[in-house]
């Protein structure tokens, strides 16, 4: 029998949540993003997991997982690969990267030269790479997720406003509650310290396949759809805003919304599902005028100002 997409989210939060402790709206997030067929950001300071939960949601879903540590020396080759010539066969062959795995992390993705952080931007917008005029398929499901340290910037690479905008969802783990915190604690005393080691695959890379054609048939109503798009559009007309959310990010935040719909149950979405994603899906794309860069305003307080200042449509129980 086929699994609903709030079974599969609930599998695979529970599979996860065996070593990775706390996290819990992120793990939703990211299951968001998975399921929608986007891509994530996770920006946070080192040791807050974010690897460890890499690895957790590639196994726990039977995925082939490869971690891409990013470096000022690393070349757009070393991600996608490369033409190896073969000497008994007398001619060049192709010798994939690690680009080619399902679920790539590409961490400290800002220490990478901006060459390199090109190269992934074929794979994430049309799921392909091409190299020396041939096209390779990537393998389905294809996730991927970049990490970034924000307060560091020696010796980084500022991701651009065009490679940022092809992120879904810019997210950040934080620091775990206390009574999360003492059990990482007394785990690593005991040699269990967080990692993928104890997690099962619980669905196989065809059922992420199966719920991200659920998630496309849910419902989003006129009434949602006007909302959406009044707030992606209000972006751009924000006195504190120079550059606002693209097309592609309206796109990108009714997936979401669908996913995220989806995994509570429904076959519809609801205002609420917009509000609660606006946050993590648009805030990035944002271009901050210098007046409000000056009286250091926040992409997130303006979208939490054009979230309170927009009316709300009041849905009918079945969305419809």
């Amino acid at each position: 029998m086929k699994r609903t997409v709030a079974e599969t989210a609930s599998a695979i939060a529970e599979e996860v949540s065996k070593s990775i402790i706390g996290h819990t709206h992120a793990i939703r997030l990211l299951l968001t993003g998975l399921f929608s067929g986007g891509h994530v950001l996770l920006e946070d300071v080192p040791g807050t997991g974010k690897t460890a939960l890499a690895k957790a949601l590639a196994q726990s879903i039977g995925c082939e997982f490869s971690r891409i540590q990013c470096t000022p020396d690393l070349l757009p080759s070393d991600v996608v690969g490369t033409m190896v010539y073969n000497q008994p066969a007398g001619d060049f062959q192709f010798r994939r990267g690690p680009l080619f795995s399902q679920i790539v992390l590409a961490d400290e993705i800002n220490r990478g030269i901006p060459r390199t952080q090109s190269a992934l931007l074929e794979a994430m917008a049309e799921g392909q790479i091409t190299v020396d005029g041939n096209t390779h398929v990537l393998e389905q499901p294809f996730f991927l997720m970049a990490t970034q340290n924000p307060i560091e910037s020696q010796g980084t690479f500022p991701l651009p406003d065009a490679q940022l905008d092809r992120f879904q969802m810019k997210l950040a783990l934080g620091y775990p509650e206390l009574e999360d915190e003492r059990r990482v604690f007394r785990l690593s005393r005991a040699g269990q310290a967080q990692s993928a080691g104890n997690v099962q695959a619980v669905v196989d890379p065809q059922t992420i396949l199966e719920v991200r054609e659920q998630v496309r048939h849910v419902l989003v109503s006129e009434a949602v759809e006007s909302y959406l798009l009044s707030l992606v559009r209000q972006t751009r007309e924000h006195p504190a805003v120079l550059l606002g959310a693209s097309p592609r990010a309206m796109i990108a935040l009714g997936a979401a919304a669908q996913a995220y719909a989806a995994m509570d149950g429904r076959d519809f979405v609801i205002p609420d599902d917009v509000k609660s994603l606006a946050p993590y899906v648009l805030a990035h794309r944002l271009v901050l005028n210098a007046g409000a860069r000056m009286k250091q305003t926040t992409a997130g307080v303006v979208i939490e100002d054009i979230l309170q200042s927009l009316p709300v449509p009041v849905e009918t129980g079945s969305g419809r």
